[in-house]
């Protein structure tokens, strides 16, 4: 006699329809993707400002076209004049990165309208993404962290 597995998936019951719905509705006005952001660029679609929160050595070599680079330690109280009238889009390395979600937090309690690009410029490379920069395509995909004592 075989036992039946338990569905890890269904162990949680799906959110009724409306809960869905309101979670996924608030879930979009936190976040975007690559693919969105790209078509928004190809188009000539304006009312958002892309900002890099990475250091400004992986900024300059190689960060999404237009961005702004704000380094995520470096917002405080005091930040930098952005525009207010526009959403701010910040992005770090990727996934594993939270200085986009650090610096967004921050920049919320300034007032400023934010959403987090998922998958940051990891992703946006994957994808294809056109970059500007010193190396381009050519920068390292990810930070290197410094070696530690020998």
């Amino acid at each position: 006699m075989k036992i039946q597995a338990k569905s890890q998936v269904l162990a949680a019951p799906a959110a009724a329809s409306a809960d869905a719905v309101s979670y996924f509705t608030a879930k979009a006005a936190f976040e975007t993707d690559v693919a969105d952001v790209a078509y928004d660029l190809r188009e000539g679609i304006t009312g958002f400002q892309l900002v890099d929160v990475r250091d400004t050595r992986s900024y300059e070599e190689a960060h999404l076209p237009g961005a702004l680079s704000l380094p995520s330690g470096r917002i405080n109280r005091s930040s930098p004049e952005l525009p207010k009238e526009e959403v701010l889009i910040l992005y770090c390395w990727g996934p594993a990165c939270n200085g986009a979600s650090k610096a967004a937090a921050r920049l919320a309690a300034q007032g400023y309208l934010v959403k987090e690009l998922l998958g940051g410029i990891e992703y946006w490379r994957k994808e294809g993404g056109r970059l500007e920069g010193t190396l381009q395509e050519k920068a390292p995909m990810y930070w290197s962290m410094p070696a530690g004592p020998q």
